[in-house]
């Protein structure tokens, strides 16, 4: 079961968008930004898009799988940032308190944040969605190359990219709720200290 388990982190591949889906993402991505999700439906997309209807309809069936779908192209947006794939603990650490501060910084996911954190309950909390796995997949890639660079203690490298993404993901969404009790800088530092201290190998 556990094999099973890793090989399907490992194994999820991200949705190849055409130009016109991109198209319908990055309006569906300004309406939520400047919205919130409730403005959000499948007539006001295609408005805004210069779509029709039926086009819309024909890569996602409603709002919900919008929503995800923009926000699932948020996050690898995001990853892109970060360059090249962390083959080391210091690199891995580095990228996911970086992304952590991307998140924060990014227009779409801190309008989110500030204006309806219950949505990240719905789409990131209650269940694996296809971010999660995004990012899973990535973070237990970059695992693999520590653990063969030396620097990353052994393990299943799912277990340990199951583990980061929940540490980095509850001091991620929970920023606000502790910032009149830590500081930004001394969140990303604690969050490093946690991650590289969760990676380190044995001596």
């Amino acid at each position: 079961m556990q094999n099973r388990q890793v090989l399907n982190v490992l194994a999820y591949e991200p949705p190849a968008w055409g130009d016109t889906e991109l198209r319908m993402l990055d309006a569906a991505a300004e309406l939520i930004t400047t919205r919130g999700i409730d403005g959000l439906s499948v007539t006001v997309l295609a408005k805004a898009a210069g779509v029709s209807r039926p086009t819309v309809y024909r890569s996602w069936p409603g709002s919900d799988e919008i929503v995800r779908a923009t926000l699932l192209r948020a996050t690898i947006s995001l990853f892109e940032r970060l360059g090249n794939l962390p083959g080391t603990r210091e690199q891995i650490t580095d990228a996911i308190v970086r992304f952590s501060t991307l998140f924060r910084e990014d227009p779409l996911f801190s309008s989110l944040l500030q204006r309806q954190p219950e949505l990240f309950t719905r789409y990131s909390l209650e269940r694996v969605g296809s971010s999660q796995r995004f990012m899973l997949r990535w973070i237990a890639t970059a695992v693999e190359a520590g653990q063969a660079h030396g620097s990353v203690r052994k393990g299943v490298s799912g277990d340990l990219a199951v583990m980061l993404l929940l540490v980095a993901q509850s001091a991620t969404l929970s920023h606000r709720a502790v910032s009149s009790l830590i500081g930004d800088n001394e969140l990303d530092q604690q969050l490093r200290t946690a991650i590289d201290s969760y990676l380190r190998a044995e001596a």
